[in-house]
């Protein structure tokens, strides 16, 4: 798998919120093998002594970081939060979220693709969290992404797929486009099912982080996207409107 031209090991992108301890958190990263984590800039306060301990414990973990613009609800905010993301963090790569809806936390599809391409322009690699809009889709790409990052559901709902036609329409319709389901994700069988439609790569947090084991739950949803993924390379049979017998009646003994 390869995000702008980068290769991965992982299709695993785990946020790192609401753990309930950092040694927690540790664990669960190295049990779910991700490689890419996310983290808030705003929610880490980078300046202060907890942010500069935070920012270690990452360091240590050996994975990269994907800075995300959690919270920011304008063009303006989600641009500036990305820029302090790109001198905080080293890196020019930045999950893009521009919230449109406070009790869905639905993007604001309009100020995502115009944060996009301000900062395609100032040279980052962007990572949007949007719909399955295909006409969204469309606009972003123009403006310059590369990677489009679907919900699920709503964050934090653990819903699952809620749109499974819709997304079986963004891969079809972008075939050659790295996607990644982002938001709603909750079991491991969600996640399978993502990649058995063709998805590249899961983001998910809430459904590890606040399950009554993390470290185990990060393990699940690891095995269950290589499934996933395993069973799609597999070429799985056609469903059917009829019952076709695994055991042919030619040949059967009858008394």
């Amino acid at each position: 798998m390869r995000f702008y031209g980068e290769a991965l090991d992982s299709r695993l992108m785990l946020g790192t919120a609401q753990y309930p301890s950092p040694d927690i958190l540790s664990q669960a990263v190295r049990a779910s093998g991700a490689g890419i984590v996310t983290v808030s800039l705003r929610r880490e306060g980078a300046g202060t002594k907890a942010g500069q301990s935070f920012w270690s414990l990452i360091q240590g973990l050996g994975v990269r970081v994907l800075p995300n613009t959690a919270g920011c609800h304008s063009v303006r905010d989600a641009v500036t939060t990305a820029q302090m993301a790109r001198e905080v963090f080293d890196t020019d790569w930045v999950k893009l979220e521009v919230i449109g809806e406070s009790d869905t936390l639905m993007p604001d599809v309009f100020g995502l693709v115009e944060a996009a391409r301000i900062l395609h322009e100032d040279g980052f690699k962007v990572f949007p969290y949007t719909t399955e809009d295909l006409v969204v889709a469309e606009r972003l790409l123009r403006a310059g992404c590369e990677v489009l990052m679907p919900w699920g559901a709503p964050i934090g709902s653990g819903r699952g797929l809620n749109n499974p036609w819709g997304l079986r329409a963004m891969r079809a319709h972008f075939p050659d486009v790295p996607l990644v389901v982002d938001a709603g994700i909750g079991l491991p069988s969600h996640a399978a099912a993502a990649m058995e439609m063709g998805y590249d790569a899961i983001l998910l947090n809430s459904a590890v982080s606040q399950a009554g084991d993390p470290v185990a739950m990060a393990h699940a949803f690891k095995l269950a996207i290589e499934a996933g993924l395993a069973g799609r390379l597999a070429d799985p049979m056609e469903p059917r409107d009829m019952a076709s017998p695994s055991t042919p009646v030619l040949g059967r003994a009858f008394v």
